[in-house]
């Protein structure tokens, strides 16, 4: 295309891999069931959420293929890796090490670094950092030397936190291997699969992890908030509590407190799974929609393997095209990276990533950071945003291919973008 395309879509290319897109279907059958609840909420709280939310839970085992007492749900990826870390007890000899990537989400960083805070500092961090694009055996290989590392230095490496597919940047991981690796060293496996379900595939009877929580919210057109928490049998003794402690804690019998069962529980669930029945009030009407949201993407978008070959090439074929309008790259040859549906494009600007942020304005004229400025310019003039977001030196954006989105939004993406970064170039330090 010769010049800058006209375009009718103004939400695009974020949704999914930011906070999520949802049917109006789906948000419909939230709102109906929120509005029953509203009609009469006692009964339907005690009674009617409890029995719709196992139905959610068997349609979830059946399409991750894991026993339905494996599975509970829980708000977002943040509260799943919250829970696991938070129970853990960590050995009072002060030798337990937290292993995770320099990529790993801010909110779970610093959530394991509050552990360690909380905990006086009985257990620490250690990071694996990288130069990106890399291929899956350094990161496999870097894996195993570091937990070497921690124990020739007299540590014990207690629990590995990785992602399927990292978010800024998008990069998808190798956490088949990684868990495997955590398997013959003892090491415990936090998968932060928030951008799993739904973008890959995820065979968890195969990969066996000691721990998964995946937004449901994010890649398969769940409504906001929704994820998977996936604990085997094996480990849901360390699971004692939910966050936060409700009804469905049970005392160990050395407590001096009543064992007092959850006023929602069904009869025959197990410690585990009742205590994530209730958690207290909370809008989670989202979590019944599962069945519904498993239905459409079979029924209306031809299944999961008709949703994974077009995104896949949407993202290959629009990435290369907003790199060639920009004059840039992407991260890594995309014919070489393994499938996922976001694309990381370097932004074309001279401007420095580090202690810029008082050289641009905001529209309100605070002082703010180049990815601040893009992206609020994209919502106020173009209806639209981009997570733009500092990497490795540079400036990049990252976008998401979705079924509701053509090649032609992957080229509208590319030209505003360089519209905005011609802008940025003319504004005056």
């Amino acid at each position: 295309m010769v010049g800058e395309p006209s375009h009718k879509l103004s939400y695009m290319l974020t949704g999914s891999g930011s906070f999520g897109a949802s049917p109006t279907v789906i948000r419909d059958k939230a709102n109906k069931l929120r509005n029953e609840c509203e009609g009469n909420p006692c009964p339907f709280i005690v009674y009617q959420f409890p029995r719709l939310l196992d139905e959610s839970r068997s349609a979830m085992s059946e399409f991750l293929g894991v026993p339905k007492s494996t599975i509970v749900f829980v708000p977002n990826a943040t509260t799943g890796v919250n829970t696991v870390l938070r129970n853990l007890v960590w050995n009072i000899a002060g030798k337990d090490e937290i292993l995770h990537f320099d990529v790993i989400y801010g909110a779970c960083g610093k959530t394991a670094r509050y552990v360690c805070e909380a905990n006086r500092h009985i257990v620490r961090t250690r990071e694996i950092d990288l130069k990106y694009p890399v291929d899956k055996s350094v990161i496999v290989n870097a894996f195993r030397k570091v937990i070497q590392a921690s124990r020739e230095e007299g540590f014990r490496p207690r629990i590995a936190i990785f992602d399927t597919i990292t978010s800024n940047p998008a990069i998808r991981f190798p956490f088949e291997e990684i868990t495997a690796v955590c398997h013959a060293e003892g090491v415990l496996s936090l998968i932060d699969a928030a951008h799993g379900i739904g973008q890959i595939e995820l065979n968890l009877q195969l990969l066996n992890p000691d721990f998964l929580v995946s937004n449901c919210h994010k890649w398969l057109f769940a409504p906001r908030g929704c994820a998977v928490f996936y604990v085997p049998e094996r480990n849901q003794t360390m699971m004692r509590s939910t966050l936060p402690t409700s009804h469905g804690f049970i005392a160990q019998p050395s407590d001096q407190m009543s064992l007092v069962n959850p006023p929602n529980s069904v009869d025959a669930k197990t410690a585990f799974v009742s205590n994530f029945d209730f958690t207290g009030t909370t809008d989670n009407f989202s979590f019944l929609t599962i069945a519904d949201v498993i239905g459409w993407r079979r029924n209306v978008c031809g299944g999961e393997r008709a949703i994974h070959e077009y995104c896949d090439q949407l993202c290959r074929k629009g990435g290369r095209r907003v790199a060639e309008i920009l004059g840039t790259k992407t991260l890594g040859d995309l014919d070489q990276t393994p499938a996922c549906f976001m694309v990381n494009i370097l932004l074309p600007l001279d401007r420095a990533t580090e202690g810029f942020e008082s050289r641009v304005k905001g529209t309100d004229g605070s002082t703010i950071t180049v990815g601040n400025w893009m992206q609020q310019s994209m919502i106020n003039h173009h209806q639209t945003f981009m997570p733009v977001f500092p990497f490795q030196g540079g400036w990049w954006v990252r976008l998401s291919a979705q079924i509701y989105l053509e090649e032609s939004d992957f080229e509208w993406a590319g030209w505003t973008l360089k519209k905005l970064c011609k802008e940025l170039h003319e504004m005056k330090d």
